[in-house]
């Protein structure tokens, strides 16, 4: 399904490094926080969204998504039938993407699990 190698476009990973710098929470981490709160939020990706993966940090899918990786796959199955591999990396990196934007401008981690909600 997700290749074993994926990236992000460089505005998302930079967004992410800088949530790294304040918050002391890595990436890769973050990523997944952010992919399930766009989920949540309704946020559905289109293939005319796709955007350039242009990130330096290619990661391997492991690491990217952790323990998360099975039903990070499931989601995106159950979401986007009709999507080919490749088309499914751009949704989880659009997902990411519009995630992050609700995280991004935490100062602290104080105030960023203060921001998370449990359900």
């Amino acid at each position: 399904m997700l290749p074993n190698r994926m990236n992000l476009s460089k505005t998302t990973e930079d967004q992410l490094k800088l949530l790294k710098q304040r918050t002391g929470i890595s990436p890769n981490v973050s990523s997944r926080i952010a992919f399930f709160r766009s989920i949540e939020s309704n946020f559905r990706f289109t293939t005319d969204m796709t955007k350039k993966l242009d990130g330096s940090l290619v990661l391997d899918k492991v690491t990217w998504l952790g323990e998360t990786q099975l039903i990070t796959e499931l989601v995106l199955k159950q979401t986007y039938p009709n999507l080919d591999d490749k088309e499914v990396m751009a949704a989880w990196a659009a997902h990411v993407e519009d995630g992050i934007a609700s995280l991004r401008n935490h100062k602290n981690l104080l105030n960023f699990s203060s921001n998370l909600r449990l359900y």
